[in-house]
């Protein structure tokens, strides 16, 4: 995918080629002070893919492009990269991919980017012919990480959190009818019966207007005192990630590409940081699903001595849960096999301390063991 890069900070232009170029598939294809510049490339270059673009600049906000590019129909996908959290809300009004504060994290990046790959690849994957009566096109569902809903005619600005929670809960149950009674309570627990209901119309009605520009509002159906939500082959990032990480069993140094994409689709925990109660269940499968993926595919690619795209994948699984003891194993085997001696011992030894602080146990037997095979290994080598 190819991307530009709007900020009037040429530091900003340094920072993020950098980031970006440690990314596989994208190419930095240019780099603006502003917007108007920035327009006329995207006139002459139709193969453009991202834009990460600041908010506050001379001559022309990132909002003023933004809305600019919406109004033209561009096929770019929108990053705003900024220092100004108090503009998230105005941002998301508007059609764009993302958010980012400065400073943006690898990691954060990298899961932005993932789902601007997955958005085009959805795009021009050939589907069953629209039958959507607006003629919109296929339905696109972003629910790792986020909670978005965009077709061809734009993306849907939710009116209300609870509206964009009602979705995610019947997209969960899709096609099949929810009673009114179950919405209540769980959506709507802790609050008196009759208020419960009566947020529940009003939710009801936000969700359809909220879809409704898209062409969208009858998917969500009235039945029998209860709604169902209605979708014509959507293209949903979970169910699309769950199916393809089921048929790469096992996953063998034939397939390890194909791996390494399907792992990209993975942009976040279901819903992102949106903590549904009534989502944990879904959501831990879904992560325990992913960490057990990774370590299959990290175990195929140090095998491959590919200990560079491994160490990425395991340090990700870290990040989420630094008390997992098997990925502390396969980052010990790595230092191992890279004859990085005290690169182990920090990672052991800041292991030890972590059980140590958080839980106040130390590792497993077969950990301590592990470790101290390791270390005599790399004395016997002297």
């Amino acid at each position: 995918m190819k991307v530009i890069l709007v900020d009037d900070e040429l530091t900003m232009h340094l920072i993020l080629r950098k980031m970006l170029l440690k990314l596989p598939g994208i190419d930095v294809a240019g780099a603006f002070t502003d917007t108007k510049s920035a327009a006329s490339f995207l006139s002459e270059n139709a193969d453009i893919g991202l834009a990460f673009v600041d908010i506050s600049m001379p001559g022309g906000s990132g909002m003023e492009f933004a809305a600019k590019m919406e109004a033209l129909h561009s096929p770019v996908q929108i990053v705003f990269v900024t220092s100004h959290k108090e503009f998230a809300l105005k941002a998301y009004e508007l059609s764009v991919l993302d958010y980012l504060v400065k400073p943006v994290s690898q990691e954060r990046l990298q899961r932005t980017v993932n789902r601007a790959l997955a958005n085009q690849r959805v795009k021009y994957t050939p589907s069953l012919p629209d039958t959507d009566s607006a003629g919109t096109g296929r339905i696109v569902l972003t629910m790792l990480g986020d909670v978005v809903v965009s077709n061809e005619a734009g993306r849907v600005k939710w009116i209300s959190r609870k509206c964009a929670e009602l979705f995610a809960y019947l997209l969960l149950y899709r096609g099949k009818r929810i009673p009114r009674s179950r919405l209540v309570t769980d959506i709507f627990g802790g609050m008196h019966q009759s208020n419960a209901e009566s947020y529940l119309n009003t939710t009801v009605y936000q969700l359809r207007k909220s879809l409704e520009p898209l062409g969208m509002r009858d998917v969500v159906r009235s039945e029998n005192d209860g709604y169902a939500l209605e979708l014509k082959d959507p293209a949903i990032d979970f169910v699309e990630f769950e199916m393809q990480a089921e048929k790469l069993q096992p996953i063998e140094p034939g397939n390890v590409d194909t791996a390494l994409q399907v792992e990209r689709l993975y942009t976040g925990d279901l819903f992102g940081d949106k903590a549904y109660v009534w989502a944990i269940h879904e959501t831990e499968r879904y992560t325990e699903l992913y960490a057990s993926f990774v370590k299959r595919l990290a175990a195929v690619l140090i095998s491959l001595s590919d200990t560079t795209a491994a160490s990425k994948l395991l340090l990700k699984l870290n990040e989420r849960n630094p008390l997992d003891e098997s990925v502390i194993r396969y980052l010990m085997m790595i230092r191992e096999l890279t004859g990085d001696k005290k690169g182990l011992t920090a990672l052991y030894t800041d292991y030890v301390r972590l059980l140590s602080r958080e839980l106040g146990i130390r590792p497993s037997e077969e950990l301590i063991q592990l470790y101290d095979v390791m270390v005599s290994r790399f004395s016997s080598k002297k």
